[in-house]
C-alpha cells in the first residue's frame, strides 16, 4: 500500500532538494504561472500488491497533468503482469514544473510502466524544470519503467532525478532515452542544460550504483569523445538483479549491441548489481528497436519470459 497520510501538493513533497547547479542557476519566479501553480504540479503515485495469482494495482493518487487509465493485462507470457502508460494532460514540461512519479511493488508483485508518448521539455525563459522518479521493489518484486524518449527542444533546463530501491531478490530494468534536439528540424544540442541522475540502492539501503548526466552545451562541448559524438539518441537500458549472473547478462547484451550496428556497449553495473548496456544512434528507430532487443534479452533472462510488442495498445 502507498504511504501513510502525506500533503502531496506541499512543496517539499515534489521539489527536489539538490538541482545541479547547472539548472538550478536558472532558478526565476515567472512572469507566467509560478511553481504550485494548478498545472504546474503533476503527482502520480502508484502502488501494487500480488492477488489472486496476479498484480493488482491497489494505491493510486493522480494529480493533473499526470495520470494513467487503467492497467492493461495483454502480455500472453505474463498475464499476470500489469502494463501501465502514464499520461500528461498537457503537451509537454513546461518553465516552472515539477512532477513527482512513485511507483511501488509489495513482496512479489510486478508491473511494466511506460508512457503515452515522448516527453517534450519546451523552451524556457525564466525557471526549469524537473521530475522526480522512485521506483521502489519490494522483495521478489519485478518491476519495468521504460518510458518514451525525452526531447529537450531549443532553451530548454530540465532536471530528473530517478531513485531506484531493490528488495531482497527483487529485480527492475530501467530504460532511458534522450534525443538531441527536434531532430526532425536538424536540431541538434540547443538546449541550454539537460542534466539526470540515477541511483539505485540495495536491501539494506546502501548505495549500489549512481550514473549522473551533465550536458550543458553553452559552457562545455556535448558532441567530443566519450560524448554523443555526431549521434542524435543517446539510449540506456539497467537491468538491477540478483536473477541472473551479471557478468553473463552484461555478455548477453554486449553481443547484441556489438550486432546492432549502433555505437556503444553493455557491461557489469558496480558491485554486481546487475548488468547495462548503453547505445547512440542517429535516428529514434533504430535505437529503439535495439532497445527493445535488449529489454527482451533481460526480460528473457531473469524471468523466462519473451517481451511483449510494445506498441502502445
Amino acid at each position: 500500500m502507498l504511504a501513510g497520510p502525506v500533503d502531496r501538493l506541499d512543496a517539499g513533497h515534489y521539489t527536489i532538494p539538490s538541482v545541479p547547479a547547472e539548472v538550478a542557476r536558472h532558478a526565476h519566479v515567472p512572469d507566467t504561472l509560478p511553481v504550485g501553480s494548478p498545472g504546474k504540479v503533476g503527482v502520480l503515485e502508484l502502488a501494487f500488491e500480488r492477488r489472486g495469482g496476479r498484480s493488482e494495482l491497489t494505491g493510486h493518487y493522480q494529480k493533473a497533468p499526470l495520470q494513467i487509465m487503467r492497467p492493461l493485462y495483454f502480455d500472453p507470457a505474463r498475464p499476470d503482469l500489469p502494463y501501465v502508460i502514464v499520461m500528461s494532460t498537457g503537451g509537454g514540461v513546461l518553465q516552472g514544473d515539477r512532477y513527482r512519479l512513485d511507483v511501488t511493488c509489495g513482496e512479489g508483485a510486478g508491473v511494466h510502466v511506460t508512457t503515452q508518448a515522448a516527453t517534450k521539455v519546451y523552451r524556457m525563459e525564466q525557471d526549469y524544470a524537473t521530475q522526480l522518479v522512485t521506483i521502489t521493489a519490494g522483495p521478489g518484486a519485478y518491476v519495468e519503467y521504460l518510458p518514451d524518449p525525452v526531447i529537450p527542444f531549443e532553451g530548454s533546463r530540465f532536471y530528473q532525478r530517478t531513485r531506484v530501491g531493490a528488495g531482497a531478490g527483487a529485480s527492475v530494468v530501467v530504460g532511458e532515452t534522450m534525443l538531441a534536439g527536434r531532430l526532425a528540424r536538424g536540431e541538434r544540442h540547443a538546449y541550454t542544460a539537460f542534466c539526470n541522475d540515477l541511483e539505485a540502492y540495495g536491501p539494506d539501503g546502501d548505495l549500489l550504483f549512481a550514473d549522473p548526466l551533465r550536458l550543458v552545451p553553452g559552457r562545455a562541448p556535448v558532441t567530443g569523445p566519450a560524448m554523443f559524438g555526431g549521434h542524435g539518441v543517446l539510449s540506456t537500458l539497467y537491468a538491477i538483479t540478483p536473477a541472473v549472473d551479471a557478468g553473463e547478462l552484461a555478455g548477453a547484451l554486449h553481443e547484441a549491441v556489438a550486432g546492432s550496428g549502433l555505437a556503444g556497449g553493455a557491461s557489469v553495473l558496480p558491485n554486481g548489481a546487475g548488468a547495462w548496456a548503453r547505445l547512440l544512434g542517429a535516428e529514434t528507430p533504430h535505437v529503439s528497436a535495439t532497445l527493445d532487443r535488449l529489454w527482451d534479452i533481460t526480460r528473457r533472462m531473469i524471468t523466462g519470459s519473451p517481451a511483449p510488442d510494445r506498441r502502445k495498445p
